[in-house]
């Protein structure tokens, strides 16, 4: 099967451990649109053999996480991996949910933010974490991103901890989020948790673990209902038929004469779905084969 699954992955394993498991499962090629912190957890889009073609439309996803802030400790990664390098009080009345609430709400909107310097973002063609571990500063460049909601979960004012919903753009890095929260609260954090729950239109109420995946990996009708095939990630964009003349032209590269605009699902006389093309300037091509 080509496609999409949607991967809950648990806590302690990389975005490659999966994708090596799903690729041992299946015996095709497999990717992922996306990294996620070894120590996060949640939606991880998986990519299954010509699946992996669907990355090119998969690239500028918002999406929603659930992110929990250990207040009055910052460490060097920005989480809980890494080194305490300061501590200070954490007041109790800027705990209380009208104060938490507000600051959230001061949050919210398009805005400037610096990437930790314990990221995989490459400056000079060298990871920025691999600065980091040598002890070496770069200068890293400010990005735009906006952060369309923050909703306040829970306040544990004995553990001096908050739980918030973030639904943001592409780009963004929680981690920074939770050190600027910290900050406006008077006092220092860094992100003790992190679930991410949604990515685009994936969302973590259709996902399923990788033991689950391996339990259920010989029925074929729960693997029809959770791998998104080609054609139904498609499932908005105009069908066209082409006869076998067309058909083979268009198989071999040949653009034909198109009355249809952007993206469409090609079918053959049988109604048997062949793959995506593209048209533009009244020329049809092809984009996708199965």
């Amino acid at each position: 099967m080509d496609g999409i699954i949607v991967i809950n992955k648990e806590k302690g394993c990389t975005s490659h451990d999966v994708v090596y498991k799903v690729k041992r499962l299946f015996g095709k090629k497999v990717g992922h649109t996306g990294t996620l912190d070894p120590n996060a957890t949640g939606v991880l889009p998986i990519l299954i053999g010509k699946g992996t073609e669907l990355s090119q439309f998969l690239i500028n996803h918002d999406k929603k996480y659930i992110a929990t802030i250990q207040l009055g400790v910052k460490t060097d990664t920005g989480d809980c991996e890494g080194n305490v390098v300061e501590k200070k009080d954490v007041v109790v009345d800027n705990l209380k949910e009208d104060f938490v609430k507000n600051v959230l709400l001061g949050l919210i909107g398009k805005q400037k933010q610096i990437p930790p310097m314990y990221s995989a973002i490459k400056i000079n063609g060298k990871k920025l974490y691999e600065y980091a571990r040598s002890g070496k500063s770069v200068d890293i460049p400010e990005r735009e991103i906006e952060i369309y909601d923050l909703k306040l979960l829970n306040i544990n004012e004995n553990e001096k901890t908050i739980e918030y919903e973030i639904y943001c753009s592409k780009g963004t890095y929680v981690r920074t989020m939770c050190e600027k929260i910290s900050e406006k609260l008077g006092t220092v954090g860094y992100m003790k948790d992190l679930k991410r729950t949604m990515v685009g239109d994936f969302k973590i109420e259709d996902a399923i673990t990788i033991d689950e995946l391996k339990e259920k990996f010989e029925d074929g009708q729960f693997l029809k209902n959770k791998i998104i095939s080609i054609e139904n990630f498609f499932d908005n964009k105009t069908s066209i038929v082409l006869d076998d003349k067309k058909m083979k032209l268009f198989l071999n590269g040949v653009m034909l004469d198109s009355n249809e605009n952007g993206l469409v699902k090609v079918y053959d006389l049988n109604h048997n779905f062949i793959g995506i093309g593209i048209s533009i300037d009244g020329k049809l091509k092809r984009k996708i084969i199965l």
